[in-house]
């Protein structure tokens, strides 16, 4: 380890001399030789406390347990002073003053809130993706957070999951680059800057993979699978050094994620060479017994320490051992290890250096909603949304006549941030009606709105929609609302419709079987489509919705998914033509939630569909096409892009060489764009079954109206392999690869590379 100054007081000793230059290997083997064993066990301990609080647990008494040094951090209390106070206690009341950690699900953003990530991904921009963790990262330790649970990698192609919001989409290759992306923004080049925070990879392994869609399952994919889908993303975070990473409640292999060696430690640790810390989801240490393979708190934390838990949210189980190493039912040695970890990362934050390196209490002002923050979320949200839909150029809309407004989402600011938005104040946020408002002015058009609909029609249904401070429900009768609705509409030359999910119809436990517009929306849209006018449907969700209806029968759709604190203005700048859109979807569109478990990653079958239509005796539905609606890598613009052939720079390829894939796309309208060039790969014959085509490049180019640019891929053995199923090795084997590159998963140029 490096060689830093420390000045603090020596751990242990009250005379205020400073400690002498020592490496952090010496500062650490110093500082742990003074540690009784409880007080390393304190270290394992996360309890949750604060005014955000999640889950069905919470921790009293935790100031003087932080005394007695059985706390090594806080999660979900926020503000500077408040953390300021509570790391005083620690530093100096605590018989070796040794600060704490303080993490706090900064998921999308803290005040200045981001797309949901579903929605992020779908910009396939890079830059942005880190940006946007950069910027969290600088509000959230402005308010003296040094720790978030994010990103979380997990693919999933189970539009049922809630939690499908959280993550980055279906696709592994894309879902680990938005990983790398998310560690290098939240991380920056050196933890100890207190601009920066570490960066917690979850849920560790296969969450969103949970049998039927439903919170907290089982899962089942074999190792063959597991390498080359699931595990990908978390693979890359760990490359790019994130500091920590956090444990899933499934099971893997049959065992629970937090008590699972070969997950935890042959896995993350032996084979990845993981050098950071481990902590459980919420209880997650706990919840073995509700697994049933422990009996009792005290198995399970000895289970999971054994495996390669290091940090014990919530369900204090760590803390409580030291009966159990004096009684030889566990191991010193192996608290140690994990003591060790939690200290190397408060040295690496600089908490050593200066506990409150993250409670200067002057920065918020500075930097939290700054207005670069915002613009630069507002410009990212518009990125983010997709474009479905856009008969007769129906958009962009023209800033004159009447337009109607009408839609549960249109006048609710606490929704327009998404799920897992902890830190967020809505009250600073505009309503979609009030963004459309601000665009209009001074146009001489004239906005209408009505709400129209509740979310739901059963009440119960929606207060379960609508939790955490998102209520909005209207005590009119539906008749009364819609009756309304078309008499605005009536005025209007064109509609707007709002509609979609409430945002906590997605996220944590938000399971859903039937994923259609919501009821009282449905019958209020199929009302509105009878007037004959042109409407617009601006779709909210934090999940891939079924959209059959509202294709057949509107002219537009644009997926705003929840765009966070500033999507009114990234609405209203793509509605008006300020933005071209440009998001391209991350997870297909299904026709129907039947289709689930669903991927444009289909492995090889043994009798392919060529087509999404019914045949007999080959794999298929025959009750609905086997396309998706909207497939993977979808997105209209408000101009055209012209794809040239498709070349390579040589037909065969040594497997020690490569070759370069090339086209030139030309933007053939009269606005400037950007288009998201898509490069997949399908192996024909491997000794593993293969997917049909999986993107292995792509690349997002911006042209100016009859602009051309050559778009260039290296073709190599790292674009071309996987995990073969043998040994699980990444290995690239002789014989014919197509080469494809288009503008989504369906429409695509191909060339065939033999491989040598």
């Amino acid at each position: 380890m490096a060689l830093m100054i420390v000045a603090l007081i020596v751990p242990g000793c009250t005379s205020g001399r400073k400690a002498e230059t020592l490496s952090d290997d010496a500062f650490l083997d110093n500082l742990m030789a003074q540690m009784t064993l409880e007080e390393k066990l304190g270290q394992l301990n996360l309890p949750v406390t604060g005014d955000i609080v999640t889950g069905a647990a919470r921790e009293s008494n935790v100031a003087e347990d932080i005394r007695n040094g059985k706390v090594g951090g806080l999660f979900n209390l926020k503000g500077a002073q408040a953390i300021r106070e509570v790391q005083r206690i620690a530093v100096e009341e605590s018989r070796l003053g040794i600060p704490l950690l303080f993490g706090m699900d900064v998921i999308h953003g803290y005040e200045t809130i981001f797309p949901i990530p579903l929605a992020l991904s779908c910009s396939w921009d890079m830059a942005a993706v880190e940006r946007s963790a950069q910027i969290a990262a600088a509000e959230a330790t402005a308010d003296g957070i040094c720790w978030t649970f994010s990103p979380m990698v997990d693919i999933c192609h189970d539009g049922r999951w809630g939690r499908i919001s959280e993550g980055s989409g279906e696709d592994p290759y894309l879902g680990s680059r938005i990983a790398e992306a998310m560690v290098r923004g939240y991380q920056g080049a050196d933890l100890a800057d207190p601009a920066t925070m570490m960066a917690c990879v979850k849920h560790f392994a296969l969450y969103g993979a949970v049998e039927a869609g439903r919170e907290y399952n089982n899962v089942y994919p074999d190792d063959f699978h597991m390498f080359n889908e699931y595990l990908q993303p978390y693979k890359a975070a760990v490359d790019a050094g994130a500091g920590s990473v956090m444990a899933a409640f499934n099971t893997v292999h049959g065992v629970p994620a937090t008590g699972n060696k070969w997950l935890l430690t042959d896995l993350l640790r032996d084979r990845w060479g993981f050098q950071g810390f481990v902590v459980s989801d919420y209880c997650g240490l706990e919840q073995l017994c509700d697994h049933g393979v422990c009996s009792t708190k005290e198995e399970a934390a000895i289970q999971c320490l054994e495996a390669g838990l290091d940090m014990d949210m919530v369900s204090a189980g760590l803390v409580a051992l030291a009966d159990a190493v004096r009684a030889g039912r566990c191991s010193q040695k192996t608290i140690d290890v994990a003591c060790r970890r939690m200290l190397e990362a408060k040295y690496k934050l600089g908490l050593f250096e200066d506990p409150y390196r993250y409670c200067d209490t002057t920065r918020r002002a500075q930097v939290v909603l700054s207005p670069e923050h915002r613009a630069e979320a507002r410009r990212i949200a518009g990125e983010s949304m997709v474009l479905l839909k856009n008969d007769n150029d129906l958009l962009p809309l023209r800033k004159q006549g009447t337009i109607a407004l009408i839609g549960p989402l249109a006048n609710t600011r606490p929704n327009m941030s998404g799920t897992w938005a902890v830190a967020a104040v809505p009250e600073h946020y505009k309503t979609i009606r009030e963004g459309l408002r601000d665009a209009l002015e001074g146009t001489g058009a004239k906005l209408l709105y009505t709400k129209g609909s509740n979310v739901l029609y059963d009440p119960q249904a929606e207060a379960i929609a609508t939790m955490f401070g998102r209520e909005m429900r209207d005590n009119r009768s539906a008749e009364e609302m819609r009756a309304e609705a078309l008499r605005i509409a009536r005025q209007a030359d064109v509609i707007i419709a709002a509609m979609g999910e409430a945002s906590e119809m997605s996220g944590e436990c938000s399971s859903r079987v039937n994923i259609e517009m919501p009821d009282a929306q449905h019958d209020l849209l199929v009302e509105l489509a009878k007037l004959g006018k042109p409407i617009v449907l601006v779709h909210f969700a934090g999940r891939p919705t079924v959209l059959n209806w509202e294709t057949d029968h509107l002219p537009a759709i644009l997926e705003a998914w929840f765009g966070g604190s500033e999507t009114a203005d990234a609405v209203a700048d793509i509605l008006f033509g300020e933005v071209n859109p440009s998001g391209r979807l991350t997870v297909q569109l299904p026709r129907h939630v039947g289709q689930y478990p669903f991927s444009y990653r289909q492995m090889r079958t043994s009798r392919l569909n060529p087509g999404g239509e019914f045949a007999k005796y080959i794999t298929c539905y025959s009750d609905v096409s086997n396309w998706p609606l909207y497939p993977f890598g979808y997105g209209l613009s408000y101009t055209t892009f012209e794809y040239g052939p498709m070349t390579l720079s040589n037909d065969q390829m040594a497997i020690d060489q490569s070759v370069t894939a090339s086209v030139t796309i030309t933007n053939t309208g009269k606005m400037r764009g950007s288009e998201v060039v898509q490069l997949y790969i399908g192996d024909r014959v491997a000794k593993g079954v293969r997917p049909y085509k999986e993107l292995r490049g792509f690349e997002r180019i911006t042209l100016e109206p009859g602009e051309s640019r050559e778009v260039s891929f290296t073709i190599d053995a790292d674009r071309l392999g996987y995990y073969e199923p043998a040994t699980l090795q990444w290995t690239l084997e002789p014989g014919e690869v197509e080469i494809m590159i288009g503008r989504n998963a369906r429409e695509t140029d191909m060339r065939l590379l033999t491989v040598q």
